[in-house]
């Protein structure tokens, strides 16, 4: 817990965040990774649901990006989840994020699902058949126009 203190405060200080205590999520939890507060506390699952192995510290360091991007956005919308990409992105040019292979293919698989599909952020499968179908002009269009347009 003192490596994570560290660490969301470094991620926090450089996104002008202030959060209230980071503490772990009782052991009986078993739906959620983290949690934020509206007064500021945040609580991180520290164990696996099932197995009850520690998890890994890459797998901690997402989820308090998760849960510091609700300091700010207190909601899954639009500007939330360009928010939240956008503190990983710093954890991981520090260092602090150091994401498995399999976390960083999830990620960048994530991070392509274009904004107007905003539920589709958690889909399993991308592209919904709707928009498989469109031409492949509007597939192949940047990221960022989809992101803003």
């Amino acid at each position: 817990m003192e490596r994570l203190e560290r660490d969301a405060r470094a991620i926090a200080g450089r996104f002008g965040l202030c959060y209230r205590a980071i503490e772990p999520e009782r052991a009986g939890v078993r739906r959620r990774y983290g949690v934020c507060y509206a007064d500021g506390r945040i609580k991180i699952r520290l164990r696996h649901a099932v197995t009850g192995q520690p998890l890994r510290y890459s797998s901690l360091v997402n989820t308090l990006c998760h849960e510091l991007a609700h300091l700010r956005h207190f909601n899954h919308g639009e500007r939330f989840r360009i928010f939240y990409r956008q503190v990983l992105e710093y954890a991981r040019s520090c260092g602090i994020y150091r994401p498995s292979p399999r976390e960083a293919e999830a990620l960048l698989v994530r991070s392509e699902v274009p904004a107007r599909a905003a539920p589709g952020l958690l889909r399993k499968t991308w592209p919904p058949a709707r928009v498989a179908a469109e031409p492949a002009q509007t597939a192949a269009r940047p990221l960022q126009l989809d992101l803003f347009g």
